[in-house]
């Protein structure tokens, strides 16, 4: 008989231990779900348990202080990440004035009677001043495009007749620079999603780097799909393998570090940047001699 109780009686401590250890488990279970929404929905909740237990209750308690933590942590990051772009911005903002004014004082001094020498420092002084223009208006533009968190809106473009406009009004530069472009373009119309504005930004910023970089010939190609097309600019560089083109878009990259013409080199960036926001992707690939830079649209 007493035998049979002491059974009895570990059978129902080992049942209630069970059943304690299923609780437990349960509300770590339900603590972990709470935990992976808290951090879905960037740390504005708590993680909350059912189980009046004071250790798993000071558990939750740390892990709570931890999202706080996290929480705080995640703010000031965002602050000081939006402190620099505006501080970016307003420097650049505050730049444009007297850029302006250096400018206009170097082209009155072009009308002035100058000695060769002096007039070579005046080229010169106006090339650099261009230079730090094109620096400023990249970053302005950068921070512009990096704060501003709106929804782009999209129309129905034809980018066979888009880009064969776009080819016609750098003709001049195209020229200049005597290369000569390889054209191949679909016979029918090929329509994406896209910003106007936006797009001939994207192509202006890759044609810049066509122009500093291609030397007699670059080609430009539209291929159609049904979920969208690829459109494919590209040209011969010297060293496909110094470039590295993983990093290509990344801020201030340069596949030629001693060139000292030209901007920040953000045109690249900017370019994803853009392009990105009308739902695109952009990368760049090496093909044989040429880099090839590929845009997709849908």
């Amino acid at each position: 008989m007493m035998y049979t109780l002491i059974i009895g009686g570990l059978t129902a401590l080992i049942i209630v231990l069970l059943i304690w250890i299923i609780i437990i488990k349960r509300n770590i279970y339900e603590a972990a779900e709470e935990l992976a929404k808290t951090r879905d929905e960037e740390y504005n909740r708590h993680v909350r348990v059912t189980l009046t237990d004071k250790s798993v209750e000071k558990l939750a308690a740390e892990i709570n202080k931890n999202i706080d933590y996290q929480k705080s942590l995640k703010l000031e990051t965002e602050q000081s990440r939006q402190s620099i772009k505006q501080s970016v911005s307003d420097i650049a903002h505050d730049l444009r004035t007297p850029l302006t004014v250096i400018k206009g004082n170097l082209q009155m001094l072009e009308k002035e009677e100058l000695s060769p020498k002096a007039r070579e420092n005046l080229r010169i002084s106006e090339q650099k001043a261009d230079t730090l223009k094109e620096m400023v208006d990249e970053f302005f533009e950068m921070s512009v495009l990096e704060s501003d968190s709106s929804s782009v809106i999209l129309e129905k473009i034809d980018i066979v007749g888009f880009l064969a406009e776009f080819v016609i009004e750098n003709e001049t530069l195209i020229r200049e620079k005597g290369l000569t472009p390889e054209i191949n373009f679909p016979e029918r119309s090929i329509y994406v999603k896209a910003d106007r504005k936006m797009l001939g930004r994207v192509f202006s910023n890759l044609m810049t780097n066509i122009l500093k970089y291609a030397e007699e010939s670059f080609f430009l190609t539209v291929e159609g799909a049904d979920e969208g097309c690829s459109i494919l600019l590209g040209n011969k560089v010297r060293d496909p393998e110094a470039i590295d083109v993983e990093r290509i878009f990344d801020r201030t990259y340069r596949a030629d570090k001693a060139r000292s013409v030209g901007g920040a080199g953000l045109g690249l960036y900017i370019a994803k940047l853009l392009v990105e926001k009308q739902k695109g992707t952009i990368d760049a690939r090496p093909d044989g001699d040429n880099l090839v830079f590929c845009v997709k649209l849908t």
